[in-house]
């Protein structure tokens, strides 16, 4: 069982009591009220009145104290008591009788599961909310539910009365035991429910080795804890006591308290069941603690005439040392004097600093008149800026002229596909017709000549060119075959030459590339190798000398600074061509701080025809330009860069944006990049487009320039001048190697090329032989068919026949080619049209080029101005914030002047009078060190100062207070705590004479289901309980009450059943837990104690009753709320004995 608290305050002894010993079913305890005038006696201390105990007064007590809880009681007493509040427990004992207790919604076991332990490899019990019965054989290991259930609570091994450890709980052969019961979690008690659920499971596992571990968890197998205090905090909200006998009575328990207990351990039984001994060893502590309190204020005590002692010698010396007070004053009075001395010194400063603040003031105006009107100009500069921003933006783009002219392509070269199908049509439509014209004519002339075809021919004739015929036929075929066969060869080499010529071409391109890509290398190599002699060169001529120039030269502002691209690095190669053409003249530029020397830096760069070197005005203003950069994750210029110098940094952000310009692989990109950011930007892509998103809304792309091979601006941005150059020799190695290859392919393309042109010629000769054979085969063909039709007689009607066929082709064609002449005069009218169209829109977007072109000249220039503007307007902003914050510093320290003015004035007031006219510091200073070295001398003569005197006897004084009120306070304390152990005592009488006669009553109740008679005799002096039982042959026969000592086994196992009964109708615990109960009665003891317990435990409200017993539940009736479980019959080996 957890642990209780020791409660001390007088308040709360009444709930603490209740619930260590009370009955939810048994409400009489909590109606009757405790009265403090019907106990035994009051209790006394060592035999003295308790009001001489309570005195305040009483501080030369040495001797510990004691509390006698008991005295001989007063029958007439008690009997009043019983009279008083045993009706009212009979009552209601009545009214229990036919009633059925409600099951309890927490705190009751579920079920349990053993496996390895003891006996039993693996066993599970479901057990009812209210009675349940464990039946078997003696060794099937009954005892071990019992057992199972004490160790998974908490409970110690000892108590079991089964070993002396866990590991003796492990079965034999095994390692490890666990034990894990289910535990009822519902209602509005319920403990935790959002975390648990409605059960609550606990899992012990332990093994041979001593090791113990918990598992706590929900009822879906989620470990919520794994601490023995939060085991313990769930038995004590649950109110669970394993360890008191009272609940969990083990089998040598049970057959102690059933057979052979002594008066004394029936009631030591009696106050541990009902909590009352754990109460009384509580207040045995407090008394305890109570007068260990007691000889701590007796030895605080002893040290007050010390302290008192002390406090006086300190006044004396103090009041002896009085004297060298005079001496004090005339200290004290030139202190006075020095400190209006020193307001007089700081009043003269402050006066002299406020007189530098004025004239720093009158130089403002002046400044300020500059600072406006450089902005006004910034201002102006930057309206022209935005006036052709703005003309830009609304310029919008050519992507619907492109659109259109693409559009407009795709049609005519439809309508081109569609005329020349037209003019092929005309050319078969011609072909037709003059095949039909033909046609006509000879069945004009057949028909004429059929009368001359009348006359007979022979057969001979006729079979003749019949196999001339078939001849003819087949040498048609074959001229026909040849032919096509001629004509296939012909297109499939036609073919392949043009696939020949593709390549070549291709190659022919590539070949040009790499040539000038050698050449580019070749002059890559030529300027690194002259790097390697002047690493200034790539920032252009003679650049060493215009450095030492400028050292020389005696300049207005900062000496200047440049190149700019010797303190920037790329820490990414891949933007090397991008930023080369993009910062290329900033990196060659200078930069100087003011105007003035841009026309000497000038002249310099001149005379060493560095006539394109740019340069910057800017003035050093180490500006924080985090504001301006996109998000992190955003590559910008800034970020692709490293810039070594700080004012370089600013130099390029001032003049170039690099902070907010964006960095991407291609439009697309920059462009979804501008879109995420608010406000719009602009993005520098890879593939060398600039991509501006306005922040209204739309945007633009323009190509931006690439760099020449032969720009010395190639060689910026590269990492080493011998790794550039050996960078460079291979890529010329490389292109030469690349243009071997391809020259040789160009040579053998042309081989194969001129290869193909003569076997197409061959292929095209044999295919006009093919086709004039065919021709004359046909010809031959139709000589001898015109042969054959002259010999043949032939019917007019059937040449009539052709004829009509014929002339009906004809006028079809003739019909068609009317249709096809209208389409293509259709056909030939859009096209000039689209002509028109496509004219126009070339024109439009040339116009747009032009236009915009212009424009973005005119926002090239206003950007210049706007920043020399922004220059000058910086120039003079920083100067002015130079003067303001030089002023405002004066400001500052003449304010500060002032308030230690004003301040020395009060505390040189606060101390004292105004001294009119003061000498000098170092004047009053020398006089008052003299005065105080004098005073020094007495007062070391005196052993101490005046000020550490004063401070001994305020510290004599705080000590001997602090100490009689410390040890007031304490026994005040102590007083009130002893009165309320008092009380708890009083109150711990009244619950033992409740507790005790209610048992009495209940105990009367339970032998009369047996008709026995007799009652329960405590002796709270002695310390004893004693039963007195008259069984029903007796009451005719001896008529006394007979002593358990000599009755029969099982009416003494009846009587102590009842008597645990009526001592379990007095705690609250929702578990009884009794181990072979029955084991010395007869079959009628059994039965109706069985009966007994079984409505009992009915009648009880929210309790569960486990019973053990090895008899058999055949002769007991059960009902609903019984639920029996029966043990397996032990395995373990018979044998035979040997007699």
């Amino acid at each position: 069982m957890a642990k209780r608290k020791n409660i001390i305050d007088s308040d709360d002894d009444a709930s603490q009591a209740s619930k260590r010993a009370r009955t939810e079913d048994s409400d009489e305890l909590a109606q009757v009220p405790v009265t403090s005038s019907r106990r035994e006696r009051k209790p006394v201390i060592n035999g003295i009145g308790k009001s001489k105990a309570e005195d305040h007064d009483s501080d030369d007590e040495d001797e510990e104290e004691d509390f006698h809880h008991d005295e001989q009681p007063d029958e007439e007493e008690e009997k009043r008591f019983e009279e008083d509040h045993g009706e009212a427990i009979r009552s209601r004992l009545e009214q229990r009788r036919n009633t059925i207790g409600s099951i309890a919604e927490h705190g009751i076991i579920e079920s349990v599961e053993m496996k390895q332990f003891m006996c039993h490899p693996h066993l599970t019990f479901t057990f009812g909310p209210q009675v349940n019965f464990i039946i078997g054989h003696n060794g099937s290991g009954k005892s071990a539910v019992l057992s199972a259930l004490t160790i998974a609570l908490g409970g110690k091994s000892v108590s079991t009365g089964r070993g002396s450890g866990l590991k003796s709980f492990v079965r034999e052969g095994q390692h490890k035991a666990e034990v894990t019961i289910v535990l009822k979690n519902q209602g509005e008690e319920a403990y935790k429910p959002k975390e648990y659920g409605k059960s609550i499971v606990i899992r012990r596992s332990f093994t041979r080795d001593g090791s113990s571990s918990w598992k706590i968890m929900s009822k879906e197998g989620t470990v919520i804890s794994n601490k023995r205090d939060e085991l313990a905090a769930i038995c004590d909200h649950m109110n669970i006591q394993v360890d008191n006998p009272m609940n969990v009575l083990t089998q040598d328990a049970a057959r102690q308290f059933l057979n052979a207990s002594h008066p004394s351990d029936k009631y030591k039984f009696f106050l541990r069941g009902t909590q009352l001994s754990q109460l009384s060893e509580e207040y045995d502590t407090c008394l305890d603690n109570i007068n260990q309190t007691k000889k701590l204020l007796h030895q605080k005590k002893q040290i007050l005439p010390d302290l008192r002692a002390t406090f006086k010698e300190a006044t004396s010396r103090f009041q002896e040392a009085s004297k060298a007070r005079e001496q004090r004053f005339k200290a004290d009075e030139l202190k006075k004097e020095l400190a209006w001395a020193h307001v007089a010194a700081k009043q003269g400063e402050m006066e002299a600093k406020f007189e530098d603040l004025a004239k720093a003031e009158r130089r403002l105006p002046r400044i300020e008149a500059e600072v406006q009107t450089a902005e006004s100009q910034f201002r102006l500069a930057s309206q022209e800026v935005e006036r052709y921003e703005k003309e830009h933006s609304e310029l919008g783009n050519i992507d619907h002229l492109n659109a259109q002219r693409n559009e407009l392509q795709e049609k005519m070269r439809v309508n081109k596909n569609k005329l020349s199908d037209f003019r092929n049509d005309q050319n078969d439509m011609n072909t037709s017709l003059t095949a039909l014209n033909r046609s006509i004519k000879d069945y004009e002339e057949k028909i004429a000549e059929e009368a001359r075809r009348l006359e007979a021919h022979t057969q001979v004739k006729r079979d003749e060119i019949n196999r001339r015929l078939d001849a003819a036929k087949e040498a048609v075929a074959q001229a026909d075959r040849r032919h096509k066969d001629a004509i296939d060869q012909e297109r499939n080499k036609v073919i392949e030459r043009d696939e020949v010529k593709s390549r070549g071409q291709a190659a022919e391109g590539k070949k040009n590339q790499l040539q000038e890509r050698i050449t580019e290398c070749q002059t890559m190599i030529n300027k690194c190798m002259e790097q390697e002699k002047n690493s200034l060169a790539p920032y252009g001529i003679d650049i060493k000398g215009v450095l030492q120039s400028i050292n020389k030269v005696h300049w207005h502002g900062d000496t200047p600074i440049g190149p700019l691209g010797l303190y920037v690095k790329l820490r990414d190669q891949k933007w090397a061509q991008l930023l080369r053409a993009q910062l290329g003249n900033l990196m060659t530029s200078f930069a100087c701080t003011d105007a003035r020397d841009r026309p000497q830096l000038k002249k310099i760069l001149d005379q060493s025809r560095n006539f394109h070197v740019n340069v910057i005005i800017s003035e050093r203003d180490l500006f924080d330009y985090r504001a301006g950069e996109p998000r992190e994750n955003v590559l910008s210029v800034l970020r692709a860069l490293d810039v070594s110098d700080p004012y370089v940094l600013r130099v390029l952000i001032n003049s170039a944006n690099i902070e907010r310009t964006v960095l991407a692989t291609d439009r697309k990109v920059g462009d979804d990049v501008l879109k995420s950011l608010s406000g719009g930007g602009v993005a520098w892509t890879a593939d060398h487009m600039r991509v501006t998103r306005y922040p209204e809304g739309g945007g633009s792309s323009i190509n931006l320039p690439r760099v020449k091979a032969n720009d010395p601006r190639r060689m910026l941005f590269t990492t080493s001048d011998l790794a550039t150059r050996r960078d460079w020799e291979s890529h010329l190695q490389a292109a030469e190697s690349e243009y071997k290859t391809i020259q040789a392919e160009i040579t053998h393309c042309r081989q194969v090329y001129d290869s193909l042109l003569r076997e197409i010629e061959r292929i095209s000769v044999l295919g006009r032989k093919a086709y004039e054979d065919l021709r004359a085969a046909k010809a031959s063909h139709t000589q001898l068919q015109e042969e054959a039709n002259e010999e043949m007689p032939a019917g007019i009607s059937g040449l009539q026949s052709a004829k009509d066929e014929a002339e009906t082709d004809k006028a079809s064609i003739l019909g068609q080619f009317t249709d096809l002449t209208a389409r293509k005069a259709v056909i030939d009218e859009q096209q000039a049209a689209l002509l028109t169209q496509m004219k126009g829109i070339k024109e439009q977007i040339q116009n747009f080029e032009q236009h915009r072109s212009g424009i973005m000249a005119k926002i090239e220039a206003a950007v210049e101005n706007r920043l020399n503007a922004q220059k000058n307007q910086q120039h003079y902003q920083t100067k002015l914030d130079t003067e303001r914050k030089k002023v405002a510093d004066i400001d500052v320290i003449a304010k500060t002047l002032q308030e230690e003015f004003s301040g020395w004035s009060e505390q040189a007031e606060k101390y004292c009078e105004k001294v009119e006219n003061p000498r000098k510091v170092a004047e009053v200073q020398r006089q008052l060190e003299s005065v105080q070295a004098a005073l020094k001398e007495r007062e070391r003569r005196h052993g101490a100062t005046i000020e550490e005197m004063t401070i001994e006897v305020n510290k004599a004084k705080a000590d001997l207070d602090n100490a009689e009120r410390d040890i007031q306070s304490l026994s005040t304390l102590n007083h009130a705590l002893r009165k309320s152990l008092l009380i708890r005592l009083d109150r711990w009488h009244e619950f033992r004479r409740h507790i005790a006669l209610r048992c009495k009553l209940v105990f009367q109740y339970h032998l009369s289901e047996r008709g026995y008679y007799g009652k329960v005799l405590f002796d709270h002096v002695n310390q004893t309980l004693q039963l007195k039982v008259q069984t029903d042959d007796q009451t005719l026969t001896q008529g006394r009450d007979k002593d358990p000592r000599s009755l029969s086994g099982g009416e003494k196992s009846f009587s102590t059943i009842c008597l645990l009964l009526s001592l379990w109708d007095s705690i609250g615990c929702p578990l009884r837990c009794l181990d072979e109960f029955d084991v010395f009665m007869d079959a009628v003891n059994r039965r109706i104690s069985m009966r007994m317990i079984i409505d009992t435990a009915n009648a009880s409200d929210k309790k569960q009753y486990i019973l053990i017993t090895p008899q058999d539940m055949g002769n007991v009736q059960v009902g609903p709320t019984v639920r029996v479980n029966r043990m397996s019959d032990p395995e373990r080996g018979q044998g035979t004995l040997a007699f």
